[in-house]
């Protein structure tokens, strides 16, 4: 792993005093499509049961497997856009030509409980939810290399080449702004990345 501040440290982005009311995590993990995000977030929640998985909103279709609730709260383009203008969304992006957001009232409700919160999201939603909550834990997820991330995208059978043409240009990007993140995690080895990134968040949750 490359870290890029001692756990103690603040985010870059947090220009805050310590005065927050909030009383758990906010864990953000993110990561180009597909680096392993998704897997490792299954053995944290596996692993902490006891930490509470915000689920996203979005407009795309149901992957086969995924579940209304479960995986994502899957909603209409129209729902989306009226929840932007009433301010339902602690960030909302739009990316693959699909909207994403998270619930504000749902985070400010369990941090202010103490429950710690693990959240899956891109680059464009961790900016936003670090100006709302800068002491996030901000994580990101780095594929060993640009070789290595296309073959898992091809391996998924999931997508056309255009589709996967498209992903790779919007990873290379997202991996630009990998600075933005506290640590950063390689996942050359999933057992090895799964045990950082346990590790790092016990870390915070003994602090707290």
């Amino acid at each position: 792993m490359t870290k890029k501040t001692g756990l103690l440290l603040k985010n870059p982005m947090d220009g805050s005093s310590d005065g927050s009311t909030e009383k758990g995590n906010l864990f953000i993990l993110s990561a180009p499509s597909g680096a392993g995000k998704t897997t490792l977030c299954r053995a944290v929640l596996a692993r902490y049961p006891e930490i509470k998985y915000s689920v996203s909103s979005t407009t795309r279709a149901p992957r086969k497997g995924e579940e209304n609730g479960k995986d994502y709260f899957f909603v209409t383009e129209e729902k989306f856009l009226s929840g932007i203008h009433q301010g339902k969304w602690a960030e909302w992006a739009k990316v693959h030509d699909h909207y994403y957001g998270t619930d504000a009232d749902f985070i400010r409700t369990l941090l202010s409980q103490g429950k710690d919160i693990l959240l899956d999201i891109d680059v464009q939603g961790t900016l936003q939810i670090l100006k709302e909550f800068p002491r996030s834990v901000a994580i990101f997820i780095m594929p060993p290399s640009r070789e290595a991330l296309e073959t898992r995208m091809t391996a998924r059978g999931t997508d056309s080449p255009e589709v996967i043409a498209k992903r790779m240009r919007n990873a290379e990007e997202e991996m630009t702004q990998r600075d933005l993140y506290r640590h950063i995690i390689i996942n050359r080895d999933l057992d090895e990345a799964i045990a950082e990134l346990t590790h790092l968040i016990e870390s915070f949750r003994r602090q707290r």
